[in-house]
């Protein structure tokens, strides 16, 4: 069923209530708007996404770091940890390390584990037999019968929207899938520049459709360029879309500006209207890092969250410390553009 746009009463009464605009122009969680647990009690806060009545964990577990650990055994263990731990939302993609990241996540979530999570993953398939192809391999290494949100992986590129929503694209093959019952919701993701993530948008709008959710590089250092938390946040914000935020340490290459520290990193990506903060770890530390910047989150005064700004504006002016934004060398489908059909 297509979801129709939010009508304009609804709009006014989301933005009131689940988003404010700093003095500095950077969309932030409005304090007096209550999450579906609150931060700052040392536990796990849960938000809910978009328009759904889905409550998620405010930190995600992100798939490319999973399966690049040196035993199966390793993988799942932190899986499980995370889960033990608060965290609900799994993310993965059907060619993180050639589909070998969801063999693990899919064993991981026996034993009563698929019950506790949010079952994310994501297809580069543009054209309705290859992207249908993808769904169902996905399906195969999850063990899942359902997976709670399929996202279009990686629109980079500006002909993207026409691709997927064109005849015989991708937008057929997950409304399908949508119809039978082995996706839920429809999102998608892009790195590169939030212009394309607008027509992506659009587009759906076109068709009469509204995305579930939109993933997206949220951190200190998009602030300062082509900015996804400026351009886009709003604009999900308004149309009750899940905001997922991504890359809050820029997969760590922010952390070499030796301007902010990593829960610095993750504070200022929570403190956006963000639905989760997906956050890579491959190894128990790097989890716990993650866990601890939940557990101690709360929302940024305006004095604190203008001292990160100022003291990562030169920094993050060229998108040095973006590099997903200026080059190709995070670009899966541009290595491979056999996977977009």
């Amino acid at each position: 069923m297509i979801c129709e746009n939010p009508s304009r009463r609804e709009f006014l009464g989301k933005v009131a209530l689940g988003m404010a605009v700093s003095s500095t122009g950077i969309p932030t969680i409005a304090n007096s708007i209550p999450p579906a647990s609150p931060a700052g009690t040392g536990e796990m806060p849960y938000r809910t996404l978009g328009r759904s009545s889905e409550t998620i964990s405010m930190l995600g577990l992100a798939g490319y770091h999973i399966g690049v650990q040196k035993t199966e055994a390793e993988s799942i263990r932190i899986i499980r940890t995370a889960i033990d731990q608060g965290i609900n939302l799994l993310d993965n993609c059907s060619d993180y390390n050639d589909g070998q990241s969801e063999i693990p996540m899919g064993k991981a979530l026996k034993d009563g584990y698929r019950q506790k999570v949010f079952l994310m993953t994501k297809i580069d398939g543009q054209v309705k037999d290859v992207a249908t192809k993808q769904i169902e391999e996905s399906l195969r290494r999850l063990q899942a019968d359902t997976i709670d949100l399929v996202q279009f992986h990686e629109v980079i590129r500006i002909g993207d929207p026409d691709r997927i929503f064109g005849p015989k694209g991708a937008f057929e093959a997950a409304m399908a899938a949508k119809k039978a019952g082995k996706i839920r919701y429809i999102g998608f993701t892009g790195h590169k520049d939030p212009d394309i993530h607008l027509k992506m948008l659009h587009s759906g709008f076109a068709h009469g459709f509204t995305f579930d959710a939109v993933q997206m590089p949220l951190n200190i250092m998009d602030a300062h360029y082509h900015s996804f938390a400026k351009k886009v946040v709003p604009v999900l914000v308004e149309h009750g879309i899940g905001v997922l935020g991504m890359k809050p340490l820029g997969g760590g290459i922010i952390l070499q500006s030796q301007t902010v520290t990593p829960v610095e990193c993750l504070h200022y990506a929570m403190n956006l209207p963000t639905s989760v903060v997906i956050n890579g770890c491959d190894s128990l530390d790097r989890l716990n890092q993650g866990l601890e910047a939940a557990r101690t989150f709360k929302p940024l005064k305006q004095q604190e969250l203008s001292a990160l700004l100022s003291k990562t504006a030169t920094a993050g002016a060229q998108g040095k410390y973006e590099r997903f934004k200026i080059t190709h060398d995070f670009d899966g489908t541009w290595q491979n553009p056999q996977w977009l059909g």
